[in-house]
């Protein structure tokens, strides 16, 4: 297989030039596994292992190689063995924040054309969820797509389409069947040309591996039904895989998330997502509005006329809050923006007391 059908054009080239002599060639990460990778690249599939410089080197587990990178090896020679010198700068990367205890960047995938944001139309179908995804999809320089799964589980697809495309910010709206529809592929081709890269991203149960299995024309994805237990759906996608498809399009799957704690979003982002709230907050009365109680407030008035959808509002101030707590985790300096703020407003509170007694 050549560079261009995995997806290597000349951004990718020009950060390699510097290694382009010393036997270096480029691959590109297949399957991450905890301390090798799968690489693909001209010379063929390698398992490879980050030398202990990188690994000494790289300041945080996101500098390391993920799923999509195109990393910097060196073959062994007689071997289907290579070392991983570097990571190439990415293009667009889609983060979350890792789960457990610990404040860390996951990288989900990275160097992504297209994102499919696989939703189920089933009974557990939540705008709220579609927004949250949309917001990380946007962030990651992607394009975001929306597909709608299990269409023939809903009375009236057309109708959902429709009122998830008010909310999806320009971001096209599929609607498809992945176990009935005779072929999925043809509603979502226009995403699936030879050496693109697609992304599946979805909660558990959406049915992102049924689809990758007729995107592929095969059985490669473990399926499951819906949990009797909990009524929701099972993981049956344990890792993430870069999949060359028949359209020559490049699929990575990944496992299903109960939830998508969101990782340092740009500000813009969120005003993406939500760009009719943006709209009203410019029409404010007061440039610094809290949309709260202050006169002249565009939002609260559009909550009170009902042509604001108050789930939506709650949506966006939840996702304004996550974000601010994200970027503070992220970033030390805002940390102790932070922190200086929340001691002024203490003491200032301890101190307004002692000048009342006095009066």
């Amino acid at each position: 297989m050549d560079l261009p059908a995995l997806g290597w054009d000349d951004f990718f080239a020009n950060h390699f030039s510097p290694f382009a002599s010393a036997g270096f060639v480029p691959a590109r990460v297949a399957l991450e596994h905890k301390h090798t990778c799968v690489l693909y690249s001209a010379a063929g599939e390698f398992s490879a292992t980050c030398t202990g410089r990188l690994l000494h080197e790289s300041a945080t587990r996101t500098a390391l190689p993920a799923v999509g990178d195109w990393v910097v090896v060196r073959p062994r020679p007689g071997e289907a063995q290579a070392d991983i010198h570097a990571v190439l700068p990415r293009r667009t990367k889609f983060s979350r924040r890792a789960a457990g205890d610990e404040e860390v960047e996951q990288i989900v995938a990275a160097n992504i054309d297209t994102v499919f944001l696989v939703s189920a139309l089933d009974e557990h179908f939540n705008l709220r969820r579609i927004e949250r995804y949309l917001a990380v999809a946007w962030d990651s320089g992607a394009q975001p797509v929306i597909v709608l799964n299990k269409a023939d589980l809903h009375s009236d697809p057309a109708a959902v389409r429709a009122e998830v495309a008010t909310l999806a910010s320009g971001a096209p709206v599929v609607a498809v069947s992945a176990a009935r529809d005779a072929d999925p592929a043809v509603a979502l081709g226009a995403w699936l040309a030879p050496g693109r890269t697609v992304a599946l991203l979805g909660a558990s149960g959406a049915g992102k591996s049924t689809l990758i299995n007729r995107l592929l024309g095969t059985d490669r994805q473990l399926t499951g039904a819906t949990s009797d237990t909990h009524g929701k759906g099972r993981h049956t996608t344990t890792h993430r895989e870069l999949i060359v498809a028949p359209s020559g399009s490049l699929v990575i799957d990944t496992p299903g998330m109960r939830e998508l704690q969101l990782w340092d979003l740009g500000a813009p982002t969120l005003d993406e997502t939500f760009a009719d709230i943006t709209a009203l907050a410019a029409r404010c009365r007061f440039s610094d509005c809290r949309h709260d109680a202050e006169p002249g407030c565009a939002v609260q008035a559009a909550l009170t006329a009902g042509t604001l959808d108050p789930a939506r509002w709650q949506s966006f101030v939840k996702l304004q809050r996550e974000q601010a707590y994200a970027a503070r985790k992220a970033n030390p300096q805002l940390a102790r923006a932070g922190r200086a703020a929340w001691k002024k407003i203490t003491k200032g509170q301890r101190v307004r007391p002692r000048l009342e007694t006095e009066d």
